[in-house]
């Protein structure tokens, strides 16, 4: 039988501090703890699969249905780019450019000599923030907002009524040629809004990624001749490559729904899933209600998803950095991520320690889909293989 992985990456569940977090800013965070504080919480699959388990995280099950691991980052790093580059075998020991004063004025002065239009703000700022502090200027002038944040990001916010969607995505194009070297920030991102003060942001978000330095886990499945499909945002995040098909999505919801319908369907290999909502939407806004809701919601998708699972499906569940909702900071958070591993050809109740690096995951599914790629973390995949 075909062997298939579905490897979900939970956007932004960290699960702890990590030890060097002092250096990012970030000591004491903790998404789960906070999250899972909220009394509406209730996540009944992922607290049988192993989570509550994991190494530091209170409570858990006598035998988790899984095996579970706490993951460290290897790479310099607490943004989507470099963690899930790591995840997929590529360890990034040198951190991505970032810009606290905004962008020096060399680089804003070459992009408004190529794209031609002027800038607007050239700060970190929150994303709802800026529009409802620039957006009116913008729509007078016909300016762009450019701002950054603590990630190693250069974000371009537009109305789509002053420009249009197709004009933003050509501007974010030019900027992401243009932002190489010594300013290869990690993503370009366009962020559209609508409306009337103070403006909302629309779901027509794209991201444009520095291309892996490396060869990935999806690069080689491709190479291998198998499928190796992308489920919302992990198209964009690794710049298209290595991918045989994608599916887009807008929310957690339908990323779900679109692995609920590709586990029915006949595939051989990657099924590689970016949940992004509890980032975006919940950890960015500080929004611990909605995130630990978001939380409830896979875990209800999760329960539908395992029963149909086949024999040789493994299903890997993890996360690519923290973004506490209970701190002052809106920004992501160092923090070690969760790792849970399920399917019929696995054990249960494996405790896997701590891992050194998040291309353990890269290394083990790698070695199980017979790819002969190891990459740079250690396979786990004999721990957990049922004789």
């Amino acid at each position: 039988m075909s062997k298939r992985v579905f490897l979900i990456v939970l956007d932004s569940v960290g699960i702890g501090a990590l030890p060097d977090a002092k250096l990012f800013g970030d000591e004491g965070s903790n998404t789960l703890r906070a999250v899972r504080s909220h009394p509406d919480f209730n996540c009944p699959n992922l607290e049988r699969l192993g989570l509550f388990n994991i190494e530091s995280v209170e409570g858990g099950v006598k035998t988790p249905l899984g095996c579970y691991a706490r993951m460290a980052e290897a790479s310099m790093g607490k943004d989507t780019t470099v963690g899930h580059f790591e995840i997929a075998g590529v360890i990034c020991p040198k951190p991505l450019p970032t810009y606290p004063e905004g962008f020096p004025p060399e680089v804003i002065e070459e992009f408004e000599k190529r794209t031609g239009y002027g800038v607007l703000c050239n700060r970190p700022y929150s994303g709802t923030e800026v529009i409802r502090d620039y957006g009116r200027e913008h729509l007078a002038t016909g300016k762009l907002i450019v701002y950054t944040s603590a990630d190693s990001v250069f974000q371009i916010a537009a109305h789509e009524d002053r420009v249009s969607i197709e004009e933003l995505y050509r501007v974010c194009e030019i900027a992401r040629r243009m932002l190489v070297g010594e300013h290869g920030v990690g993503r370009v991102i366009a962020r559209p809004f609508a409306g009337e003060h103070p403006f909302y942001r629309t779901s027509r978000r794209h991201d444009y990624s520095l291309e892996p330095p490396a060869w990935t886990l999806p690069d080689l499945v491709k190479a291998q001749g198998m499928d190796s499909i992308s489920v919302g945002k992990i198209y964009d995040i690794f710049a298209g490559r290595g991918f045989t098909a994608s599916y887009r999505t807008a929310n957690n919801k339908e990323g779900m729904q679109a692995v609920l319908s590709l586990v029915k369907s006949d595939f051989e290999g990657l099924c590689f899933v970016n949940l992004v909502d509890f980032d975006m939407v919940y950890g960015h806004r500080n929004d611990v209600s909605g995130y630990a809701k978001a939380l409830n919601e896979f875990d209800t998708a999760l329960g539908e998803l395992m029963p149909q699972l086949r024999k040789d499906d493994l299903l890997v569940i993890t996360a690519d950095h923290g973004c506490d909702p209970s701190t002052p900071s809106t920004d992501h958070s160092r923090e070690y991520t969760p790792l849970l591993v399920y399917g019929n050809s696995v054990k249960s109740g494996v405790n896997l320690g701590t891992r050194e690096t998040f291309a353990d995951i890269a290394a083990t599914l790698s070695e199980y889909l017979g790819l002969q790629e190891r990459f740079a973390g250690q396979s786990f995949l004999k721990e957990i293989r049922k004789d």
